[in-house]
C-alpha cells in the first residue's frame, strides 16, 4: 500500500503562488550597478528543478559582485506578449543582463533584444538570433543516456518508465537519450514512455497529474521511473518512494539534495544534472568583466555541462559501467540521437 504524503499538495501550492503572484519580484539595492534581471519559467525559482539550477547561479553572482537584481515569474497560460513585457520591463528598469529561463523564451528573448542593443540578454535552452544575445543550451540527451545505462542496470523488473512534461522538442532530447542507454546497456528491459500534455506548459507544475501517471507505471511493473518535466517530477518521485523497491531519477538538480524532497531522498536513484547554474553565472560574469557572452553555448557531458549525480552511494555499484558509457561519449565511440 502506498503512504500518503504531502510532497504532491506542496507542489500545488507553490505552483498557484507563481500563478498568482507573476508579476511579483524582488528588489536588491546591491551597489551602484543595477544588477541582473531574471525571469523564471512557470514553477518560479522553488521548482526544485531547472528555476532553482538558475537561481543558484544568479544568487552567487550576486554575493560575488555585490549587484542588485529582480526576479519575475511566468504565470501559467501565458502569452508571448507577456513575456515579451516582462522582458521589457526588466531592460527599460536599467537591469544587465536579462535573462529568461526556459526555451519559452527564446521568440521573446531574441525579439525584445533588439529592442535594447546595449543590454545583453540570454535565454536557456534555446539559440540566440540576435547579436546581444546568448543561447545557452545544453546536451541533455547525453546525461540521459547515463540515467538510461543506469535504469537497465538497477532494474529487477526489466520495465522501467519514461514521464517527459510537455511533448516537445526539448524533452524528446531527454527521452531519446535514456531509451537508448537503456536499449544499449540491455536491449530485453521495457521502457514506458508518457507526457503530460502534448503542449500545455503546465505539464511543468502540474505534480498530481505525474503521480498519477507513475503510479500506473509502477503498477504495470516499472521499478525505474525518470521524469523529465520541472516541477511536476516531485509528483513522481513521491510515487515512486511509496513504492518499495522502486528508483526515482531525478533531472535538472540534484534531487538527492533538494530539501523539500528529504523525506523521499532514499528512493533517488540519481539525478540528471544540467548545470544551469554554471551557466548563469558564467553569463553574469562576463557582462560584470565587459565582455559579454553573445552566440550560441552548448554545455556537454564531455565539458561536465551536464552529468549524473552520485549523491547517496545508490550507483556506486554501478559506476563502472556509468564511467565507461561517459568516456564512449566523450570519445565520439558512442552518439547519442537527440531525437526519439
Amino acid at each position: 500500500m502506498r503512504r500518503v504524503t504531502k510532497i504532491a499538495a506542496a507542489g500545488v501550492a507553490t505552483a498557484a503562488l507563481a500563478f498568482t503572484s507573476a508579476a511579483c519580484s524582488s528588489d536588491d539595492s546591491g551597489s551602484s550597478d543595477k544588477g541582473v534581471g531574471l525571469a523564471f519559467d512557470v514553477g518560479g525559482r522553488s521548482d526544485a528543478s531547472f528555476n532553482e539550477s538558475a537561481a543558484r547561479g544568479y544568487d552567487k553572482a550576486k554575493k560575488e559582485f555585490d549587484i542588485g537584481g529582480k526576479e519575475l515569474t511566468a504565470r501559467d497560460g501565458e502569452t508571448e506578449a507577456d513575456r515579451e513585457q516582462r522582458l521589457t520591463s526588466l531592460a527599460e528598469a536599467g537591469y544587465n543582463p536579462v535573462i529568461g529561463v526556459g526555451f519559452a523564451y527564446g521568440k521573446s528573448v531574441n525579439k525584445v533584444a533588439k529592442d535594447f542593443p546595449d543590454t545583453t540578454f540570454a535565454v536557456i535552452d534555446e539559440a540566440s538570433q540576435a547579436k546581444n544575445v546568448a543561447g545557452i543550451t545544453f546536451a541533455e540527451h547525453e546525461g540521459s543516456y547515463l540515467a538510461g545505462v543506469a535504469a537497465a542496470l538497477k532494474s529487477k523488473s526489466g520495465n522501467v518508465g519514461f514521464i517527459g512534461g510537455v511533448h516537445n522538442n526539448l524533452i524528446k532530447k531527454f527521452e531519446a537519450g535514456f531509451v537508448q542507454g537503456v536499449k544499449d546497456t540491455k536491449p530485453n528491459v521495457k521502457v514506458d514512455v508518457k507526457y503530460l500534455y502534448e503542449s500545455d506548459l503546465k505539464g511543468f507544475q502540474d505534480p498530481l497529474r505525474a503521480k498519477g501517471i507513475a503510479e500506473g507505471m509502477l503498477d504495470s511493473g516499472s521499478d525505474v521511473i525518470y521524469s523529465a518535466a520541472g516541477l511536476s517530477g516531485t509528483g513522481s518521485i513521491e510515487a515512486v518512494a511509496a513504492q518499495d523497491g522502486a528508483w526515482a531519477i531525478g533531472v535538472d538538480s540534484d534531487q538527492y539534495r533538494d530539501k523539500a524532497l528529504a523525506d523521499y531522498k532514499d528512493s533517488i536513484l540519481t539525478s540528471v544534472v544540467k548545470n544551469v547554474d554554471v551557466a548563469v553565472y558564467d553569463l553574469i560574469k562576463s557582462v560584470q568583466d565587459g565582455e559579454p557572452l553573445t552566440g550560441d553555448h552548448t554545455f556537454t557531458l564531455k565539458d561536465d555541462g551536464v552529468s549524473l549525480a552520485t549523491s547517496g552511494g545508490f550507483v556506486d555499484d554501478i559506476q563502472g559501467d556509468i564511467d565507461a558509457a561517459k568516456k564512449k561519449i566523450a570519445d565520439g565511440e558512442i552518439t547519442v540521437s537527440d531525437t526519439p
